[in-house]
């Protein structure tokens, strides 16, 4: 076990370099296993979830060599493995192995994957658009499924919800039918786009990509000689949020202006200052800025992702500010760890927070329960007066690479201590 030890007041300054993203890097690796010749994949972040989900694809047979942030996937020798139990409940995108693995073996058992405790996140989604591609689902066991592909003229699929996963699943699945498939109620986010945009670059026929309905074509034959994964739009949006607080100038990039529309256009409406040259962001914090509501939404709308790391600038906002995440319903669990820092917030439902400031934030030793409430409460210690001790660092690691070497870089006094 780790922790992260900061003392907070430190201005930032000078340069943050983007990893490549996380939610794009796991199912750009998942769908590696629908290709018939080596890939090298650029841009890789070296976290937790990637390293698990390297471990699952050897697994199933793959060879990987990784050299800084690249990875050569050679997939030639796919076989119709279980994926280990122990990984799967790790890590919650490990579903998605069962599109490629049923696109390339015709069936899987699969256990319910675990990961992050953010609310139910049950793969209902997923089963159900596999059943609507005429895919026979048994529950296998307690808490695993058998999914076997029949015969079946089924081209449609109308998913129950915008999931990010049950999407890239059922277009990694249909990229390799000889038919044209139509998703419905797609994901859009740029982490889908990038996984279509790779599978294009494979050979497969995408059309709709960024909108909420897709067209794939698929082919017998998918191969790309390499691929470089789009910067992470959250690790930028935790940076921005991290300069604005510490009112310091720091320049972020690369990035991809589109991604950020949302997160900068509520910027724009709080005060605080930011300037695009280029792929780079750079923002200017300032000494005030103004409460805010904010809801998180599907993509095109305020990621969700981001919403603990905006309590902390809320904290720091004039006034009354409404936070709420209608996609999951324990995602405030970081509130309580707030508080004990200092935060005036109150927990109106499992969906809804209010926080008033500005307010002044101390030192605590506090837990990280989650990826995302980890890098908030990170955030929170920059401006903290005193020592702060965050617990468990390791669930900061599952989705940030190697954060605290990166935050000291630009200025942050945070160290790493290991048990």
């Amino acid at each position: 076990m780790s922790r992260f030890i900061l003392q907070g007041g430190k201005k930032l300054s000078g340069e943050f370099v983007v990893a490549g993203m996380k939610n794009a890097a796991t199912p750009m690796l998942a769908a590696t296993m629908l290709l018939s010749r080596p890939v090298t994949l650029r841009g890789v972040p070296d976290i937790l979830d990637v390293r698990r989900m390297c471990e699952l694809l050897k697994g199933f047979g793959l060879k990987i060599e990784r050299t800084d942030d690249t990875v050569l996937v050679d997939p030639t020798h796919l076989s119709g493995a279980k994926p280990s139990n122990e990984i799967v409940k790790r890590l919650r995108s490990s579903v998605l192995m069962i599109g490629p693995v049923l696109a390339r073996t015709g069936k899987i058992s699969f256990p319910t994957p675990g990961g992050c405790f953010i609310g139910s996140r049950p793969i209902d989604t997923h089963l159900d658009a596999f059943r609507q591609l005429g895919i026979a689902v048994e529950q296998d066991g307690n808490d695993s499924y058998a999914l076997e592909v029949k015969k079946s003229d089924a081209s449609l699929v109308i998913l129950s919800e915008f999931s990010v996963t049950a999407t890239e699943n059922a277009v990694m699945y249909a990229a390799l039918l000889d038919k044209t498939t139509i998703i419905r109620m797609a994901a859009a986010e740029p982490h889908v786009q990038d996984l279509c945009n790779f599978l294009v670059a494979a050979g497969a026929i995408i059309k709709g990509i960024g909108t909420h309905q897709l067209t794939i074509h698929g082919v017998k034959d998918l191969h790309v000689d390499e691929w470089r994964i789009v910067p992470d739009q959250i690790e930028i949006g935790t940076i921005a949020i991290a300069a604005a607080v510490t009112k310091s100038k720091v320049d972020i990039h690369p990035i991809v202006p589109e991604h950020l529309d949302a997160i900068l256009t509520k910027f724009l409406q709080i005060g605080v200052s930011y300037e695009i040259i280029k792929d780079h962001l750079i923002i200017s914090g300032g000494n005030s800025y103004k409460h805010f509501n904010l809801q998180a939404l599907p993509y095109p709308g305020f990621p969700t992702d981001l919403q603990a790391p905006m309590a902390v600038l809320a904290t720091q906002a004039n006034g009354l500010s409404l936070i709420h995440d209608p996609m999951y319903n324990a995602r405030f669990s970081y509130i309580q760890e707030l508080t004990r820092m200092g935060a005036q917030a109150v927990v109106c439902d499992p969906h809804r927070v209010l926080l008033t400031g500005p307010t002044k934030l101390y030192g605590e030793r506090i837990k990280s329960f989650d990826l995302r409430a980890g890098a908030t409460l990170i955030v929170a210690g920059l401006i903290a007066e005193g020592q702060t001790i965050i617990e468990d660092a390791e669930m900061v690691d599952r989705g940030y690479e190697r954060f605290d070497e990166r935050l000291r870089l630009i200025g942050a006094d945070i160290t790493r201590e290991d048990e």
